[in-house]
């Protein structure tokens, strides 16, 4: 068979008295469809042979008049990755199309068509563009390369790389070559190089791109360092460490980062309701941890670590703890101020303050809404009674709340303290008052019990009487001597 393809591509390369075409050059990408143009304008609607060939590999396709189809041993009939369409051939098209293009597929191709003698030629150079990378799915910290070739090279190409449709500028420290022939970059797998890469490569005033997707492996949750977590004052809170599907974290460590140097931190002290996940956790990939009731105290940066791979991978957390401070003013009687505090407030964009009201049956409702930092309540009247909330908003929206309740003190009103002073007098009088007749009631109470204790004995009444009597009587008669 091989013999007779070779005859008749040699038999047809006599023959040959069209004018050849000049070549053309066709773009993939890796995993496309690729179409390899084959246009005349035919003599005749019914060519005798139509036959596609590579260099250096021979046949890839070959139809016969009679209408049998031939396919190189590399492109069988069952892959049908290789077809030319009959239903073009009338219009002259005999293009050729390859699917799931490989690399291996680039190279010079040539169509050649029979009319009866007349063998007209086209020359197609197929070129494969493919964005590689060293490993599809890297654990974070170790070495990847992403690579951009065409196959077969083109020199003079120039090359320019973007990550999620942006350009992606190098950096120092990273690998970033281009020859053009191919493009390589070359860095330690982070966050930072996840998601879509593109390569752009331009010849000839045109472009063509090949993309592939990354995702590096490590701590996906949070998905950066220094993410900041916000939480109230007496509140629970989780902090987030979530480690990707497929990995097995060991020696998972949770630790409380304390300023010791500008350039340097040192691990702090956690605080007694800081609760880390349970090695026998139900979801091993999940290492988060907990604070049970939040202190101001608590605020900071905290590091999740777990080791994956021979890799210690780490992710730094800032916890930012949010109170209210509530003051009386003194210039005027029974004003308050609430005052939104936060242990860093350098994404807060804006601060607002809701009123909660409840009914009877505990549904929830919102006043007015005022906005600032501080909130200046006139009178603490039953009206400004309850629950107020304190919003604080970033640029992607509201980062958390915290809430305070005011309750209603009568010597804070406006309408009921008119003399505060002399109310204060006529309770301490009233208590003086009361404190001497429970003196004089309980005086009394005694001489009763004392007095019914000695008439349950007579005999001894009338003894001490008469005792009493003859010493009296003693007594007179010494006076008198």
């Amino acid at each position: 068979m091989m013999l007779l393809e070779c005859f008749i591509f040699a038999v047809m390369t006599v023959l040959m008295t069209g004018a050849q075409c000049e070549e053309t050059e066709v773009f993939a990408e890796a995993g496309s469809q690729a179409v390899l143009p084959c246009k005349c304008s035919p003599s005749s609607p019914y060519p005798s042979n139509i036959i596609w060939t590579k260099d250096k590999k021979g046949t890839v396709w070959r139809k016969e008049k009679g209408g049998m189809q031939f396919w190189a041993s590399s492109l069988s009939k069952e892959n049908q990755r290789v077809r030319c369409p009959h239903s073009q051939f009338e219009r002259g098209d005999y293009s050729l199309q390859i699917n799931s293009v490989r690399k291996e597929d680039g190279g010079r191709y040539t169509c050649m068509v029979d009319y009866g003698g007349q063998v007209t030629a086209n020359v197609v150079i197929l070129r494969i563009m493919e964005v590689s990378i060293s490993s599809l799915v890297p654990v974070w910290g170790n070495d990847v390369t992403i690579t951009c070739n065409v196959t077969p090279g083109l020199h003079g190409a120039a090359f320019q790389w973007m990550l999620n449709n942006s350009p992606f500028m190098s950096r120092p420290g990273i690998v970033f070559n281009s020859n053009g022939v191919e493009s390589v970059v070359r860095e330690k797998a982070t966050a930072r190089l996840t998601g879509n890469w593109t390569c752009v490569m331009g010849y000839k005033d045109k472009e063509w791109q090949a993309s592939a997707a990354l995702t590096v492996k490590g701590i996906i949750h949070p998905s950066k360092d220094n993410t900041k977590v916000y939480a109230a004052v007496g509140s629970a809170v989780t902090l987030p460490c979530v480690f990707s599907p497929g990995l097995t974290p060991s020696n998972t460590l949770w630790e409380k980062l304390k300023p010791e140097s500008i350039f340097r931190l040192a691990p702090g002290h956690l605080s007694a309701s800081f609760s880390p996940s349970s090695p026998s956790s139900q979801f091993p990939l999940d290492k988060s941890a907990s604070l049970k009731e939040v202190g101001f105290e608590d605020e900071g940066r905290y590091r999740c670590s777990g080791t994956v791979e021979g890799q210690r991978l780490t992710r730094d957390m800032q916890l930012v703890v949010a109170k209210i401070d509530s003051r009386i003013t003194s210039k005027e009687r029974g004003a308050m101020t609430l005052t939104c505090q936060l242990s860093d407030s350098s994404d807060v964009t804006d601060y607002e303050w809701v009123h909660v009201v409840y009914d009877l049956n505990g549904t929830q409702s919102f006043g007015s809404v005022q906005k600032g930092k501080t909130l200046r309540i006139s009178k603490m009247s039953e009206e400004n009674q309850g629950e107020w909330a304190c919003r604080f908003y970033g640029t992607e929206g509201i980062l958390g709340n915290v809430t305070s309740h005011i309750q209603l003190m009568s010597g804070l009103s406006g309408q009921k303290s008119s003399s505060p002073s002399h109310n204060t007098a006529a309770v301490v009088g009233l208590s003086l008052l009361l404190l001497v007749l429970l003196l004089v009631l309980v005086k009394m109470c005694k001489n009763h019990q004392r007095r019914k204790r000695i008439f349950q004995y007579p005999a001894l009444e009338t003894i001490v009487h008469t005792t009493s009597n003859e010493r009296e009587e003693r007594e007179r008669k010494r006076e008198k001597k």
